[in-house]
């Protein structure tokens, strides 16, 4: 039974102190959190284009060496 005591208050500690810094948090405003999410969104479309573009013209040189 101490055992089940000891867990309890760890996670009652556990959640306070979580609670507690997550207070200190600055967490963005709608507008900084569209923009950022607008940059990730291009950046993974620009190297996806890259990257298929790359994957497209190894392919065709591979394909040309071997004589596929």
């Amino acid at each position: 039974m101490d055992k089940v005591k000891y867990w309890v208050e760890k996670i009652r500690e556990f959640l306070i102190e979580a609670r507690t810094e997550l207070k200190k948090v600055t967490w963005p405003t709608p507008k900084q959190t569209m923009a950022s999410t607008s940059v990730v969104i291009i950046v993974v479309i620009v190297i996806s284009i890259f990257l298929g573009l790359v994957d497209f013209g190894l392919t065709k040189t591979i394909k040309l060496i071997l004589g596929s």
